[in-house]
Parts: structure tokens; sequence; C-alpha cells
């Protein structure tokens, strides 16, 4: 078998493409590196194109034929406010790489969507919810999958990625996970910082899931929308004690007030849709996830 991981860079696309590497697959690794980091593709063993997802002409030619897409490349900084751009790069290029696809007869496309596509409505969020995007972000993946819904000639699965942490997330800096953020304050012996009074939760999902849902999308999935999630919550005072167990310290939380009046305080995903359309099912906790990642020797540098 043969894919294209665009964002191949990336956190999670590069996470994707060794992944299907290991497994046998011919992968094609897709960046323009204006955000990914070349270490996280440090002696992969398949293609690597250097080339903007947006100029199709530039490498089409260079890709040939695959049996799967994972498309992961996007913006995916929530801070953007060039709307313009923002809709180029997320939509734009995915409506021209679903038209190649079609007419390349590409098996299937699974592409990144968002959390961010629920906004502030109640959860548990499901996929049939009315979308309440709050930023051009989530607006962005909004659309892409109204796109995707709308292709002819080629079936697309979109996963709704919600709180992603784990290895080859260490170039993002200040955009990388809490999870990650937080590791870094206590491994410099400094209380780790989180808002009163830590009782906010997430539904923090590891990156290796996130993997697992890609491929098992590709495999099995109808075409359609899912959410990328684990249905637990998990707080950010929990986060602080296994981090704290993984690190080997006893750091206690700094609270301070929360100064953003549009803070989500939860987030939390019903992951029933994918378990019973493909088969996904997250199998590691958080806390499970941190002792992996962080206390873990490799992983716990985010390499």
């Amino acid at each position: 078998m043969k894919a294209l991981v665009t964002g191949a860079a990336g956190f999670i696309g590069s996470n994707i493409a060794w992944e299907l590497a290991a497994r046998g697959w011919n992968v094609i690794a897709l960046d323009d590196f204006s955000n990914g980091a070349f270490s996280n593709l440090q002696g992969f063993p398949g293609d690597v194109i250097a080339a903007d997802v947006c100029d199709t002409a530039d490498w089409i030619p260079r890709v040939g034929k695959v049996d799967a897409v994972f498309h992961q490349a996007a913006i995916t900084d929530t801070t953007v406010t060039d709307q313009r751009l923002m809709m180029r790069v997320n939509v734009e290029a995915f409506r021209d790489l679903l038209f190649w696809a079609a007419k390349s007869k590409v098996k299937k496309v699974v592409y990144a969507s968002s959390a961010a596509t629920y906004g502030d409505l109640p959860v548990p969020h499901r996929e049939d919810a009315a979308a309440k995007p709050l930023n051009v972000y989530g607006f962005s993946k909004m659309v892409m999958e109204t796109v995707a819904a709308q292709a002819k000639g080629v079936k697309t699965a979109g996963l709704r990625y919600f709180n992603v942490f784990g290895p080859r997330e260490a170039h993002k800096t200040k955009y990388a996970s809490m999870i990650w953020q937080l590791s870094l304050q206590m491994r410099d012996g400094r209380r780790p910082r989180i808002f009163e009074f830590g009782a906010q939760y997430r539904d923090h999902i590891y990156v290796k899931d996130v993997v697992d849902a890609n491929i098992k999308a590709f495999e099995k999935a109808a075409p359609g929308v899912y959410n990328c999630c684990t249905g637990r919550k998990t707080d950010f005072n929990a986060i602080v004690a296994a981090l704290n167990e993984a690190l080997g310290c006893n750091l206690a939380p700094e609270y301070f007030k929360n100064p953003y009046s549009f803070y989500q305080s939860e987030t939390l995903g019903d992951p029933a849709k994918a378990r019973e359309g493909f088969g996904f099912a997250a199998q590691w906790t958080a806390e499970r996830g941190i002792r992996d990642y962080i206390g873990g020797g490799k992983a716990a540098v985010g390499a």
C-alpha cells in the first residue's frame, strides 16, 4: 500500500507517517516545513517532498499514484486572524486535493478536522450537533467537512481531534499541549501554573490513539465525520499528579485566576460513532499516556 501524508513534518502527521512505514507501507511525506520540524522525520524511510500543499502543480507530479491520503496539513494556530489565509490553506487546498484524489482514484482520504467545530456547545460533544465554531480556525474545519461531504468520486473520513498530546509536539513550543507545557515547568523545578482551582477538564487523547484512529478510519470507516476522542474527563489537577509521578517529583500546583472570559472550562467528546462505525476506542488514558510520553525515555524529550 502507498500513502501520501500531508503535514508530515508536523506533530500528528509525523506520527502517522512513521507508523505507516513501520507497518510496511510505502509512504510519501509532504510538508513545506513552515511549521513542521525536519527532526520529526530524521531517518524516515520514505520519500520526503518539500512543497506547499496549496501548490498542487508543484507536488502532484512528484507524488504519483497512491492508495490513501492522510491529510494533516493545515494552519492549526487558533490565534491566526488572517481569515483569507486560514481559508485558503485549510479549505481551498483541501478542495484541490480532493479533486486530484478523485481523478487519481485514491481509495480514501482521511483528514484532520477538529473539536473546535463545536465551540462552546454543551458536553458531551456529538457529531450530530450543529456546528458552532468560535474562531476562523474552527470555521475552516467546519467548511472542510462540507467540502468533503460534497466531493464526488472519492471517499472521505474526517476526524474531529480533541486535545491531542504526545511525542513529536515539542517543535510547536508555546502551541504544544498543556501537558507538554506543564512538564517543562516541572522539569525546571517550578510549580506547575494552572487556573484556579484545577477542576477544568479536557478530553486529552494520546497521539498513539489518534494514529490508530486514522488507520482504522482508512480501513473501515464509512464516509462521514467522527470524533477522535477518549470520552473521558481528565482535570488539570489529575494531569499535574500524573506528571509528578512520571517525573519523580512532588510539585504542588500554583493556582492563578483565569483572565479569559472566553475560556472553555470543559471539553468532552462522545466516542460512540467512531466505535460503532470503524471499531476505534482509545486505549490510552491520559495518565497512562503521560507515563509513556514524559517518563518513557525517548518520548520524554518530545522526539
